[in-house]
């Protein structure tokens, strides 16, 4: 005999959950983190701030690498968060693999024009 009553629940997706609750809250800490050491960099800097004074803040080679963590942090947590939109409103397959890529690409692009930004000073 087959029961006919209640609801039936369908799982469906990538079950990404916990890990992509946990990745967005880590990257999130890191960014906070490493606005709280700009600010104080910020708030140590004596007089006006111009461009050299920005040059100076991020000439350390410490400063270069929270800044690629952080730079590294963004763009996962930006894909994460992209990703689980895509994932939640865009049905068709074949146009969320469109987005995908394009959002993956823009991404790519970004860390690289941050890196390019950061290691030219």
């Amino acid at each position: 005999m087959a029961i006919t009553y209640g609801s039936k629940r369908l799982s469906v997706g990538a079950h990404y959950g916990l890990r992509d609750w946990l990745v967005q809250r880590l990257t999130a800490i890191v960014m906070a983190l490493f606005t709280i050491v700009l600010l104080i960099q910020v708030i140590a800097t004596k007089g006006p701030i111009g461009y050299e004074t920005w040059a100076g803040i991020f000439a350390s080679q410490w400063m270069k690498s929270i800044t690629f963590a952080t730079l590294v942090a963004l763009i996962w947590h930006a894909w994460v968060g992209v990703r689980n939109v895509w994932m939640d409103y865009i049905k068709p397959d074949g146009l969320r693999l469109v987005f995908y890529l394009v959002t993956i690409f823009w991404l790519v692009a970004c860390a690289g024009w941050g890196i390019q930004v950061l290691w030219r000073l």
